[in-house]
């Protein structure tokens, strides 16, 4: 028994220590526009720049548990739906030596979340605006982004941005924000009437300066019914 703890003590003894990190890639929606949750970096060498919000995973952690608290401890944010998304392990990726990060992005209202911990400048910028981060962070960023465009697709994610009713003007400029595109208004409404997702209240928008447009409800009903068949929306 001795000789197998000794045994199981030098192998152990023979792992590389490669740190293990999380960062989480938070991305807003508000006024129309596609924000991303960033602080300050407090390293030295990336003095002034943008970085993610991240952290080591501690010894008891896995990595989910990790990634909440890591928002939690950074935002004061709970109850936030995370994703991982990919694990990032260029060996030059940190100047401090080689770091192993796996990244989480989430997508919510920003008018549904306070921050309740501003250090290191904590605040939403423009996803179209951030062009250098810290770290290989912007790369990091720029996968997230391309993830959510395909998410968005493929998943009734912008209903969750959008209140109970809306209107389909609204629900277009969500997929323009996101989508950082301009879409042909007939041809977007088209498709979702044709997906049969969408129910007509019979009620119009008020207190706008446009013409009203008709408000809608998400039928989330139907689409559990439908979205083993669903195949996304092909912009």
């Amino acid at each position: 028994m001795k000789e197998n703890n000794k045994d199981a003590k030098q192998l152990v003894a023979s792992y590389p220590t490669v740190p293990l990190t999380v960062d989480c890639v938070i991305f807003g929606f508000d006024d129309n526009t596609l924000k991303v949750l960033l602080i300050k970096s407090d390293l030295d060498q990336f003095h002034g720049k943008l970085s993610l919000l991240g952290d080591n995973i501690l010894s008891n952690e896995d990595l989910d548990t990790a990634a909440n608290r890591v928002l939690l401890m950074r935002t004061g944010m709970k109850d936030v739906y995370l994703e991982q998304v990919q694990t990032f392990s260029k060996p030059d990726r940190h100047p401090g030596g080689r770091v192993v990060t796996t990244v989480y992005a989430s997508l919510l209202n920003i008018k549904h979340h306070s921050l309740d911990i501003l250090d290191n400048e904590l605040k939403w910028h423009k996803v179209t605006d951030i062009h250098t981060m810290a770290f290989d962070h912007k790369e990091i960023l720029d996968t997230c982004y391309l993830w959510l465009q395909k998410r968005i697709q493929e998943h009734p994610l912008a209903f969750n941005l959008l209140p109970e009713k809306f209107s389909l003007r609204a629900l277009q400029n969500v997929y323009e924000a996101i989508l950082d595109t301009k879409l042909d208004r007939r041809n977007f409404r088209k498709k979702f009437a044709s997906m049969g997702f969408l129910k007509d209240t019979n009620e119009f928008e008020s207190q706008v300066t446009h013409r009203p447009g008709k408000l809608f409800l998400f039928d989330f009903a139907e689409y559990e019914k439908r979205k083993k068949n669903f195949t996304g929306i092909d912009f």
